[in-house]
């Protein structure tokens, strides 16, 4: 009796260890289930989003919170702070407004009746300043939230054990100085391509071929570059490397991982498709639902599809030589 009642002890004590718990969270998945690095398809990510739904969930909150100077901007955008005005809805106004002085005759009351309308003006005040001033400080968070993010993402794909919040927080540090460097980099280049992209878009009713020509050289930029953005902080996190070989090595994965690339394209379409027919059809779910997984969804798609590239091409050979 004795000896089954300190059995029973040491099981009880086995089954509630907090520790034990978290070591078990830590070991991932059993060593018996085959990688999914290993065999990186279209079927094992849709097994991989199974698995780590909860963690993405997390990922997202970290994402979308630690980029927080976005609220700001977004604030600041609506509206809401800014001095409402009125002005001439139509440029014909000025002049029938200075011939009604002379004409007073029914046609001109009715000339003035139709371009008289007054159309509201919002004009920025200074707590819309102050808004956008605070949503600058997007600029030192961006680069160092993907940093962590991607630690973790990367993480979930070579499916090892983590502690979200001190693997987060251990990969910003160890990452910071470059990380918060390309960060700003990141959003300039992105705003120039998307600026120009935009201008050349409304331009190209003007019928100028090279409006034309812009815009798609600005179009296939803005490929390229996106490819580039799914090796970048990848390789940051994983070697020593300058901002200046990041970038030069994430052009050469942008072609010669392209397969992998343009169907990482494609999965984050498809969630930003899904998100766009989800505003119109019920509202109020769309906008939750960026908070708690479009991005982290998107980053494990681009995760997954330049990982394999980066192991295949950067890691592999180097043990392999090492091994020699």
């Amino acid at each position: 009796m004795n000896r089954n009642y300190t059995n029973e002890q040491e099981e009880k004590k086995s089954r509630f260890n907090f520790f034990d718990r978290i070591r078990k969270e830590r070991e991932g998945v059993s060593p018996d289930e085959p990688k999914i690095l290993d065999n990186p398809t279209l079927g094992n990510f849709f097994k991989l989003l199974g698995r780590k739904i909860n963690t993405l969930l997390t990922v997202n909150l970290l994402f979308v919170f630690g980029n927080f100077p976005v609220f700001f901007i977004l604030l600041g955008a609506t509206g809401y702070f800014s001095i409402q005005s009125f002005a001439p809805y139509y440029q014909q106004f000025a002049p029938l407004l200075g011939a009604s002085y002379f004409d007073q005759s029914p046609l001109m009351a009715a000339l003035m009746g139709v371009y008289g309308i007054q159309a509201t003006v919002s004009v920025p005040s200074t707590t819309t300043y102050i808004l956008y001033g605070l949503g600058a400080l997007l600029l030192l968070t961006f680069g160092l939230v993907n940093v962590g993010t991607t630690h973790l993402l990367r993480s979930m794909v070579r499916e090892e054990g983590m502690f979200i919040m001190s693997d987060f927080w251990q990969a910003i540090r160890r990452n910071f100085k470059q990380g918060l460097l390309y960060g700003i980099l990141d959003l300039l280049i992105m705003g120039i391509l998307g600026y120009d992209l935009l201008y050349f878009y409304l331009n190209l009713s003007s019928g100028d071929t090279m409006i034309y020509i812009f815009f798609f050289l600005t179009f296939a930029m803005c490929i390229v570059y996106t490819f580039m953005r799914m090796y970048i902080y990848l390789m940051m996190i994983t070697f020593d490397l300058s901002i200046m070989k990041l970038l030069k090595n994430a052009l050469f994965f942008a072609i010669l991982g392209i397969k992998r690339n343009i169907m990482a394209l494609l999965a984050v379409i498809v969630v930003v498709a899904f998100w766009y027919v989800l505003r119109m059809a019920f509202f109020p779910l769309a906008v939750i639902l960026p908070f708690i997984l479009m991005f982290s969804v998107c980053g494990l798609a681009s995760a997954y599809a330049a990982y394999p590239k980066i192991k295949e091409i950067m890691i592999d050979p180097y043990y392999k030589e090492n091994r020699e």
